[in-house]
């Protein structure tokens, strides 16, 4: 620990989610180190602040005073050499992943906490090049960090039992919502059900059915709304009325397999993907990347205050 007594968070790499993470610890009252290559990595993490730190819960916070709790490290060696927490955050590269995770293991406090934002990649393959990979887990969030709550917490056979503890509780003191995943499985859960949505968006888009704006008013304006109070398996239940799921499944869910075998597997061809860049460039891009995320927050704000709301006095959500 630092002589404040918080931890000494480092943060690997300053893009999208590492931004993210960054606001939230920052929003937390922690002290960040960054560790980026970049030569402008102070200008991107103050323009990171100015986007995300006005729709942090709780209220706005100034940008420049987060800032003043931001230093920077070039080397990841030197970054980590005092570290109790990582929050590592490069590209889906197995290989790069693993070299910088040989240089944390051999560089770090044995007792650090390593955690990874990986959203496809398991541990054991992280850290293969680790004396021990232990301490190495993953804390996958979702985007925007900052205030999705969600954070999957994936460990493996050769994941200690306190490491994932450790996790789940740093995770917590920062406001997240974490989810221990009970076996590793590839891509996690929620870009999985996200990426089983996607494929059916995408097949009813290029099939002509609905324009992709109409597709996402379909969602914002029904299984959106839904699932941002409760979960799938919540709201099968309450449709299966008194009798619950049990009762939705033997009667009105016995057409489901035949169901799952009508729906649509786009091929995703550079036909496809000029189709659906073009139409989103069309929809979307007359606002900067900023302004679209600022919106998009302040929307998660509201239905996370309403939900808090909601929930009453004393509830655990």
């Amino acid at each position: 620990m630092s002589g404040t007594g918080r931890p000494t968070v480092v943060v690997i790499g300053a893009g999208t989610i590492g931004l993210g993470w960054i606001t939230l610890f920052l929003g937390h009252g922690l002290n960040v180190r960054v560790n980026s290559r970049a030569p402008d990595a102070r200008s991107v993490v103050a323009e990171g602040l100015r986007t995300f730190a006005p729709t942090l819960l709780g209220g706005p916070r100034d940008p420049e005073e987060l800032l003043e709790r931001v230093t920077f490290e070039p080397d990841v060696a030197r970054a980590v050499e005092d570290a109790d927490i990582v929050q590592e955050n490069a590209p889906e590269d197995l290989a790069l992943k693993q070299r910088l995770f040989e240089i944390i293991g051999a560089s770090a406090p044995d007792k650090a906490l390593l955690l990874s934002s990986t959203s496809t990649l398991l541990p054991e393959a992280m850290g293969a090049r680790m004396a021990d990979a232990g301490r190495l887990v993953v804390g996958h969030p979702f985007n925007s960090p900052h205030l999705v709550p969600l954070v999957e917490v994936v460990g493996d056979e050769g994941t200690a039992a306190d490491a994932v503890s450790e996790a789940v509780e740093f995770y917590r003191s920062v406001g997240k919502v974490p989810v221990v995943l009970r076996k590793p499985i590839a891509r996690f859960v929620a870009n999985r059900l996200q990426s089983a949505l996607l494929q059916e968006s995408i097949h009813l888009v290029r099939e002509g059915v609905v324009t992709m704006e109409e597709l996402d008013t379909v969602v914002t304006q029904s299984i959106g709304l839904r699932w941002s109070t409760i979960g799938p398996f919540h709201s099968f239940h309450l449709g299966g009325g008194e009798g619950g799921l049990l009762k939705w499944l033997s009667h009105l869910g016995v057409g489901l397999e035949t169901s799952w075998a009508e729906l649509g597997r786009p091929r995703m061809t550079e036909e496809t993907i000029a189709s659906l860049g073009g139409e989103a460039e069309r929809l979307f891009g007359a606002k900067s990347y900023a302004e679209l995320a600022r919106e998009r927050d302040r929307r998660h704000v509201a239905v996370l205050e309403a939900l808090e709301a909601a929930a009453g006095p004393g509830s655990a959500g």
